[in-house]
């Protein structure tokens, strides 16, 4: 049996979606019941529990064999790295006496120890958390995700796109549904494959490609405005992110 934290978002629902067809069980974890219909039926349980409740998801992991985790974004209106903790050490306090025989962790790329570099260091700590808890653990770090450009179609529709970084920046990246495949693989997977993996898609793309390509689905002309660095905490606060998340 298989559980699967954030079953309703991007990445757990690719996770679900390749491992659905094995018809093996799975435990659907989600937060909204709203969301539930989505995902139950067939071989596939939607659980709906809060992760802060440490005793309710420990319940939970204590019906399957292995489990899919990632740690919840925080609301960027708030401070997201103490929340973001909160949830990741919830999370890892319910492995305690869970008798699972393995773990997938979802990363990111640059996860790293230090302080002020927000959810790199959270989901470091996460990593280390869930290898402490003795249980065999296989860690997937991802590259930038593709879909993080859908917020940029709307300002592409007008012509010009805004982000952080230069044109010429070429960054590793990759889809959701590659990253639920490459989950689904390990987590079926020996329980020996565990440590740390990076996972990114069969090319690096650069923005002027990522502008070429709205360029030519949109079937006009798109630019590409580069944000100063000392403009980027006042387009984080345009966002809605607090303070504490600007830091």
């Amino acid at each position: 049996m298989y559980i699967v934290l954030g079953a309703a978002g991007n990445v757990g629902s690719r996770v679900i979606e390749a491992l659905r067809p094995a018809g093996e069980k799975i435990f659907a974890l989600i937060h909204s019941e709203q969301k539930a219909s989505a995902v139950d039926g067939g071989n596939v349980e939607a659980v709906v529990l809060d992760v802060l409740d440490s005793a309710a998801l420990r319940a939970v992991f204590q019906r399957g064999r292995r489990a899919f985790l990632l740690n919840p974004p925080a609301h960027p209106g708030t401070d997201t790295n103490a929340e973001e903790l909160k949830t990741a050490r919830s999370i890892a306090a319910a492995l305690k006496d869970s008798d699972l025989e393995k773990l997938v962790v979802q990363s990111t790329y640059g996860a790293r120890q230090g302080d002020g570099t927000g959810d790199l260091s959270v989901l470091y700590e996460f990593e280390r958390l869930a290898e402490a808890s003795g249980i065999p653990t296989a860690i997937n770090r991802a590259a930038y995700y593709y879909t993080n450009f859908d917020m940029l179609l709307e300002p592409a529709r007008k012509g010009l796109i805004t982000t952080a970084f230069p044109e010429d920046f070429i960054l590793p990246m990759v889809s959701p549904t590659d990253l639920g495949k490459a989950a689904a693989a390990r987590l079926s997977g020996p329980v020996s494959d565990v440590g740390i993996e990076y996972v990114e898609g069969p090319q690096r793309y650069s923005f002027a490609d990522v502008v070429a390509a709205f360029s030519a689905v949109l079937g006009r002309s798109v630019s590409l405005a580069t944000t100063p660095r000392d403009r980027l905490e006042e387009s984080f606060r345009k966002l809605g992110f607090s303070p504490a998340a600007r830091s």
